[in-house]
């Protein structure tokens, strides 16, 4: 049944069953904690960063411990050397970086805790030690800085940080070579500055059995201990216990009747049309093409989508990429309503119970409750350890609030894998699978329990001087199975891919952050691009953009499965090859007996690859499906090699290279075969004059530049000539053939 509409508070729901005890309930709301206060400052690229940050948050104020909690991005790195405590959280991401949030600026308005007084009680002038102070006043250093690149500063005085406790707990995978790289490096420079560790820096694992938590649980017991040690609570403060909830971060304050027409175009209206599109105003951009282009038997549905941003302020240059925020389907959001015993007619506005706290970006101001489970509420999402925690202190059913007590506990992460993690199941089938919890949920305890939707991110695919006014990407649709009985979908893909522009206006919230691919601008540099499947996106900019420039040294190597089922802008390509501006090697896998993959072809051209490399300073990219690299090495076959060096290259979760191990002219590869690559580069101006020869593969005698091209080698380049090879007789290792890159 719908809660009753005209309540100005949260209604609580009659199960009949043991009612949940909080800490309101027990006169611990309200209590006011010791004046000391612990920061948490996260850094998190996918969730899991804030989600731990959460965790201390909950963890301290059980202590009785005041606690803040604030993104990196939005935090005045110059209060700093005013920090007497703080806890670093900070993944690392692709290949040793920091994440988004610890590298952009915070804004000017997020900033003004921080105000300049010209002269030297400018925080940010204290901080420095160089002879000429920093600029400082409005828009300049004091009121608007990147933290990471702040924090490394040289002319930063080695006693800064004098004055601060801190401690740093990382987040990475192990199965990379620059595992929690952002945690070492962050935790060295503040010793540096002069701060003081209360402990080493925890570094959770993602490839441990027990994730992350087998290392951050036994170490935010040792850090509680150092905390409460330096900064003792009373005695007539008792800890809460851990069964009862804490007090929710918001209240909900419930109207009766819908905020009036005004008001919405009001909010509407706020939004500052001369700024360029970003998470916090994101443009809404008419869909104007959605297109399936894999044939109508092939196992994948892949989209050519193309958006309208006439009059957005949206620039664009090849290796950007397009953040798309979506939105939960209709079906899912009535399901979740009814299970909760919401009404999604009702309107509401949040209300902070603590000072100091910031309202929800994306969410307005006063919000529908439609509005927040359609747009913001990643019901669709797998639940964390968290939320299990949470959900069994409001949970009124023994038997439930039992079994999700074991999921939430550190003995039983084994189990949640198995329940959660493994078979993909997301936060709305587990409430479905726990009722009785579900419909005791009060509507204030929703933005603790259930994540933001977090926006997902695409490669360009077109040029704006090929395509003036339009963005276009290329999109497979999400969908497979596991042992559960509905497939599993994507959650933007599925939910762009349902979309048909022929029926009607259709605007998708959209906007362009620069990526990791930087082309060279110098119209003489060599680019090789590989990219197979969906991977060849940001070549297709690319290229787009060096044809329009008149850059014509674009190689591209390409593959897929059926030259006619998935072999994307086809005629596009052919044209190119016509006019002399690229030159294409393709790797079709299933037409022949014997599979062939682009890393085939690499090594069948590795002499030309290397003249490029070595002689024209070439730059080299990588995009795509990492799945299926050679499990020790992808070996390019290069003229005069000893092959006595080796370099390894990993590809990242996030698209960024590591390496070179050793020498730094090599290629072969590396994969755990784990992540998908949106935006992988490679790029270097190689100068090694050896190689290595590959194992596999006869190499070809070295042909001269300039050599006259065979009838059935690559299309001619000016100055280069690749060697003559005989690609259908090739001999590789074992029975099966070297895995795939894209199937």
């Amino acid at each position: 049944m719908p809660r009753q509409r005209g309540s100005n508070t949260s209604l609580p729901v009659d199960t009949g069953r043991r009612k949940a005890v909080r800490a309101r309930d027990l006169g611990w709301e309200g209590v006011e904690m010791p004046d000391h206060e612990v920061l948490v400052l996260f850094g998190s690229q996918t969730g899991t960063a804030q989600d731990v940050a959460e965790r201390l948050r909950r963890e301290a104020r059980r202590r009785r411990l005041s606690c803040r909690v604030q993104e990196l991005d939005s935090y005045a790195v110059a209060n700093l050397i005013r920090e007497p405590l703080v806890i670093f959280v900070c993944a690392t991401t692709g290949q040793g970086d920091p994440p988004d949030n610890m590298k952009k600026q915070a804004l000017k308005e997020q900033m003004s805790i921080l105000p300049c007084e010209r002269g030297p009680t400018c925080h940010v002038q204290t901080w420095c030690s160089a002879p000429t102070p920093l600029p400082h006043g409005p828009n300049t250093a004091c009121s608007c800085q990147n933290f990471w690149r702040f924090i490394f500063r040289k002319n930063l005085p080695a006693t800064s940080l004098s004055q601060l406790d801190f401690a740093v707990l990382g987040l990475g995978d192990s199965s990379y070579t620059k595992f929690n790289f952002v945690a070492k490096k962050l935790h060295r420079r503040l010793l540096q500055l002069g701060g003081s560790a209360l402990l080493p820096a925890c570094l959770g694992d993602d490839q441990h059995e027990l994730g992350p938590d087998a290392a951050i649980d036994p170490w935010l017991g040792a850090l509680w201990e150092k905390v409460l040690g330096l900064y003792p609570v009373p005695l007539d403060l008792a800890a809460i216990p851990p069964e009862v909830p804490l007090p929710s971060t918001f209240a909900l304050q419930l109207f009766q009747d819908a905020p009036s027409m005004a008001l919405q175009e009001l909010t509407a209206s706020s939004l500052d049309s001369h700024q360029p599109p970003s998470e916090s105003q994101p443009f809404l951009a008419p869909m104007v093409v959605n297109q399936r282009v894999t044939g109508p038997t092939h196992f994948q549905d892949v989209r050519l989508i193309e958006f309208d941003i006439t009059g957005s302020s949206i620039s664009f240059v090849a290796g950007d990429v397009v953040l798309i925020q979506p939105s939960n389907s209709a079906a899912h959001v009535q399901q979740f309503c009814q299970l909760l015993g919401l009404d999604p007619d009702q309107w509401f506005t949040l209300q902070p119970r603590e000072p100091g706290v910031p309202s929800p970006s994306g969410l307005p101001q006063p919000c529908s409750v439609w509005y927040l489970v359609t747009q913001y509420l990643d019901i669709a999402s797998v639940p964390r350890r968290s939320f299990f925690e949470l959900l069994a202190c409001l949970s009124p059913h023994e038997l439930e609030r039992e079994k999700l007590l074991e999921l939430s506990s550190a003995t039983g992460q084994e189990a949640l894998c198995e329940y959660c993690s493994r078979p993909r199941r997301t936060i709305l089938e587990v409430l479905c699978d726990f009722p009785h919890s579900a419909g005791a949920i009060p509507p204030d305890y929703l933005l603790d329990l259930i994540p933001r939707i977090r926006p997902r991110a695409f490669s360009i695919a077109s040029s704006l001087l090929a395509h003036p006014n339009r963005l276009q990407i290329l999109m497979a649709v999400v969908q497979y199975q596991t042992r559960l009985r509905e497939p599993r979908r994507g959650l933007c893909s599925s939910w762009l891919a349902s979309m048909d522009p022929g029926q009607g206006s259709i605007r998708v919230p959209l906007w362009v952050r620069p990526g990791s691919l930087a082309f060279p601008k110098s119209p003489d540099t060599p680019v090789i691009m590989v990219g197979p499947g969906t991977g060849v996106a940001p070549f297709r900019a690319a290229i787009q953009e060096r044809v329009a420039q008149g850059q014509t040294g674009n190689f591209l190597f390409f593959g897929c499965r059926w030259r006619d089922q998935d072999f994307y802008w086809e005629a596009e390509w052919q044209e190119l090859e016509k006019k002399g501006c690229l030159v294409l090697v393709t790797a079709f896998s299933r037409e022949q007996e014997r599979k062939v993959y682009v890393q085939h072809r690499l090594q069948e051209l590795g002499p030309l690859v290397w003249e490029l490399l070595d002689h024209r300073g070439a730059h080299f990219y990588l995009a795509g499906n990492t799945v299926g690299f050679p499990a020790l090495m992808l070996p390019l076959t290069l003229p005069g090699s000893s092959g006595q060096c080796a370099s390894r290259w990993r590809p990242g979760p996030e698209g960024t290279p590591v390496g070179p191990d050793s020498c730094p002219g090599l290629l072969p590869w590396e994969s755990r075969g784990k992540h998908l690559v949106e935006e992988h580069l490679i790029r270097q101006s190689f100068s090694h004059s050896g190689g290595l020869s590959a194992p596999t593969l006869q190499p070809a005698p070295p042909v001269a530049l300039g050599t006259p091209c065979p009838s059935h080698a690559l299309p001619h380049w000016p100055g280069l000539c690749p060697p003559i090879l005989a690609q259908d007789t090739a001999v590789y290792p074992g029975d099966s053939p070297v895995p795939p890159m894209a199937a």
